[in-house]
């Protein structure tokens, strides 16, 4: 066969503008950051949950054996670290945070940023924990001991990303509901302010920002009722004020909480919102509507996207 030089060019032209009409093939996103989710603990003496929690924190750093992939580089526990500080007196909630320091001096050797949950919360339920409110380690101030800072709230990059811990567990009556102070509100707006439009941004707390779980848990509606009503305990109460923030800064790219014992997810204006699972599952006793015992891997990128991943980690209820 023959092709002239006239036609080889002709026809070298015409396959290299075919070639550049194809859509470009993005180069997949680099993961910058991996977070191991622990959420939900609720240490304590009783249901063998020291053993849990140990064999939680082995497995998260025994990937790679046992899974065939790359361990997190820090973790986060998403709140309500031991069993419960609200009713709680001096000698229980000690014993329970002694657990919890003990564990994890032991079984961890990695990096720990803690979100303080409902149940970290000393004292509220003043009747039962015998408190009046005036004792120095009231409220949120033994759990912020514990995690070696002054505030229940704090921020902090890594691997390219903001990282932001939210405190989202304020009174209401005798019990709490989620939202943030004014105080944290204040803080909030500088600190993403401060931080560059380029650099995304990841916000945990420990109640859901927004969530379909509370509807979805939600017992029937009363017959003759026009509508439906949500527990300000299972969700932000103040979740409009977070979207018209992150209207404004449009880095945030996930909000990741607990709370709920479930996992889900919501993709909403820009904004994942992931709720993960529970290491206690159905605190101790069993799986929570089949969720089961375990933790979440969070990949943050370099082009700010987000992947979640539910790992349990083998347990059974005793």
């Amino acid at each position: 066969m023959h092709i002239s030089r006239r036609n080889f060019f002709t026809g070298s032209l015409a396959t290299g503008a075919a070639l550049a009409a194809l859509p470009s093939v993005a180069a997949a996103p680099t993961r910058r950051l991996r977070i191991a989710h622990l959420t939900d603990l609720h240490i304590q003496p009783e249901l063998d949950a020291v053993r849990g929690v140990a064999a939680c924190l082995e497995h998260v750093q025994s990937l790679r054996e046992k899974l065939a992939i790359d361990g997190p580089d820090l973790i986060i526990t998403g709140g309500d670290t031991i069993m419960d500080a609200m009713a709680a007196g001096v000698a229980r909630t000690k014993e329970q945070w002694d657990l919890w320091r003990r564990v994890k001096s032991n079984h961890c050797g990695l990096e720990v940023q803690s979100v303080v949950g409902n149940h970290d919360v000393w004292g509220w339920t003043k009747e039962t924990a015998k408190t009046t409110g005036a004792e120095p380690l009231y409220g949120k101030q033994w759990a912020c001991d514990e995690f070696g800072r002054e505030k229940a709230y704090k921020s902090f990059d890594r691997g390219g990303w903001h990282i932001v811990l939210l405190d989202s567990v304020f009174p209401f009556e005798d019990r709490y509901i989620g939202r943030l102070d004014d105080e944290q509100w204040d803080w909030l707006d500088a600190d993403l302010a401060a931080v560059p439009p380029a650099t995304p941004v990841a916000i945990f707390s420990h109640i859901p920002i927004l969530s379909a779980l509370p509807i979805a848990v939600s017992g029937p509606t009363p017959p003759g009722t026009a509508s439906m009503s949500l527990p300000g305990a299972f969700l932000h109460v103040d979740a409009a004020r977070f979207q018209k923030l992150f209207a404004v800064h449009r880095n945030v790219k996930t909000c990741v909480s607990g709370h709920m014992h479930l996992i889900e997810q919501v993709d909403y204006q820009g904004v994942r919102y992931l709720c993960n699972g529970a290491v206690c599952s159905g605190w101790w006793r069993g799986k929570h509507r089949d969720t089961d015992f375990g933790y979440a891997l969070v990949d943050l990128h370099d082009d700010g996207s987000v992947e979640r991943r539910y790992i349990p980690y083998g347990w059974k209820a005793v």
